[in-house]
C-alpha cells in the first residue's frame, strides 16, 4: 500500500479539482499520439492519425482523452486502493485489448506536460513530485495484470 502525505493528497485533490478536463485529456492523448507514433495501435477505429494535426482535430481522440481523465478521477476517490479500483481496467488492458503497459507510462508523462505547461509556475518541484507519484502508482496498477 502506498502512503500519502496530507500535502501529497491536498496536491492531487487541487490539481483534479481545477483541470479542465475538456482541454487537458485531448491534449494529453493527442500528445502521445504524436510523440510514440507506435501507440497509434490502438486507435485504429480513431480514422485519420496520419499528422499531428489530424490527431489534434480528431473527435474520438479528444473524447477518449477525456475518458482517460474522468478514469483517473477514481484515482483520487480512492488514493487508498488505487490497485483494487484499476483491477478490471487492468484485466481489460492486458487481456482484450493487449495495450503494451509501457504506454501507460508515455500516457502520463504526456499528461505531465499539458498539466506542467497549463499550471506554469504552480508546477513547482514539490507539486510535480505529488503528481507524478500519484500517476506511477496508476500506472503500475494499471500494469498489474501483466505481471
Amino acid at each position: 500500500m502506498v502512503e500519502w502525505t496530507e500535502f501529497e493528497r491536498a496536491t492531487i485533490q487541487d490539481i483534479f479539482g481545477k483541470m479542465d478536463y475538456d482541454d487537458v485529456g485531448p491534449a494529453a492523448l493527442s500528445r502521445c499520439l504524436v510523440v510514440y507514433p507506435w501507440t497509434q495501435r490502438y486507435f485504429g477505429g480513431f480514422g485519420n492519425l496520419y499528422n499531428a494535426a489530424a490527431i489534434a482535430s480528431n473527435p474520438m481522440v479528444a473524447a477518449h482523452g477525456k475518458v482517460v481523465l474522468h478514469g483517473l478521477d477514481r484515482a483520487v476517490r480512492n488514493m487508498d486502493d488505487i490497485k483494487g479500483t484499476y483491477a478490471e481496467l487492468s484485466v481489460l488492458h492486458s487481456e482484450k485489448l493487449h495495450v503494451d503497459p509501457d504506454n501507460f507510462k508515455l500516457l502520463a508523462d504526456c499528461l505531465t506536460i499539458v498539466v506542467a505547461a497549463r499550471m506554469g509556475k504552480d508546477f513547482t518541484g514539490e507539486v510535480q513530485a505529488a503528481f507524478q507519484k500519484f500517476l506511477s502508482v496508476v500506472v503500475s496498477s494499471l500494469g498489474r495484470q501483466y505481471h
